[in-house]
């Protein structure tokens, strides 16, 4: 709606999990590159944790568009399956054709054949769980099973489990215990600080502009956006495009707090606790910046 009002090739804060957006802030850099560094020594289990809205999924569709070509991989987004559907839904990611028998031990049979395959061609596989923490215990202890596919002295699949916080609680229940004991990489992302927002909004202003982009975030402006959201990017991302929306209808390119304000009145949104005691750094910036 205000692409061109604004000199914008595409709306710059859309919720969808973008990988060109991806924003490196200190935790998700880290995250990123333990999960490359995992991958590069085919490690068994890592899991991806985080509150709602921290870019877990934009994370993992990062990291695939960037590993190397040998790297097989299958991303299910659907955690509510069961054991046997877990078992069809990654070997038909992975491209496999799915036995006509679908006993437990037929697919697992053939999942071991793919990854042998894969290993005799020097390459990797892994599959990545999103919102793992809605996976059933029963689900959760098939992985485990598949965890246990391996040569003599290397691992098959490597697992990815993404989830939010209260994932952590759940790999911790006692019935869980073998699958916890094989975690060797865990990756928290943090919400962003006040400072990783501006940079943030201005990374995602300067790919939606192609480096044309007219719009200019006051300091105040900024400041209101993070008491709002956090530091949450999903909540950045809502709080910005209303506040372009917002600063169209007053014929500005400022979006300062008088803007962002109105466009938080209009989410209903109330203040994030999270934002109480913060220092703000004073910087002003543009969108045509260096």
């Amino acid at each position: 709606m205000y692409e061109q009002y604004y000199s914008l090739l595409e709306p710059p804060f859309s919720l969808t999990p973008d990988p060109k957006y991806f924003y490196r802030s200190e935790s998700h850099h880290r995250a990123f590159e333990l999960l490359h560094y995992a991958i590069q020594r085919r490690e068994g289990f890592m899991i991806v944790y985080g509150d709602i809205g921290t870019g877990k999924t934009t994370l993992c569709r990062a990291v695939l568009d960037t590993i190397e070509k040998n790297v097989y991989t299958a991303l299910l987004l659907n955690p509510f399956l069961n054991e046997l559907d877990l078992m069809k839904t990654a070997l038909a990611d992975f491209a496999v054709p799915v036995p006509k028998s679908t006993s437990k031990q037929d697919l697992l049979n053939a999942l071991n054949k793919f990854l042998i395959s894969v290993l005799e061609k020097e390459g990797r596989a892994v599959l990545i769980i999103d919102e793992a923490q809605n996976l059933p215990l029963a689900t959760l202890e098939q992985i485990r099973i598949i965890s246990n596919l391996e040569t003599h002295n290397a691992k098959l699949l490597q697992i990815v489990l993404v989830g939010q916080l209260e994932l952590t609680d759940l790999l911790g229940k006692p019935e869980l215990r073998q699958l916890h004991q094989r975690i060797s990489i865990k990756c928290e992302l943090t919400p962003l600080s006040p400072d990783e927002v501006a940079q943030y909004i201005r990374h995602r202003l300067a790919i939606a502009g192609g480096g044309q982009s007219r719009i200019i975030f006051t300091t105040d402006g900024l400041k209101e956006i993070y008491n709002y959201s956090g530091g949450i990017p999903r909540l950045i991302n809502l709080i910005a495009d209303r506040s372009l929306l917002a600063g169209m209808a007053l014929s500005t390119t400022a979006m300062d707090r008088r803007v962002v304000h109105e466009a938080v009145e209009n989410l209903q949104l109330k203040k994030s606790k999270s934002s109480f005691g913060r220092l703000w750094p004073f910087r002003v910036w543009s969108a045509r910046s260096k």
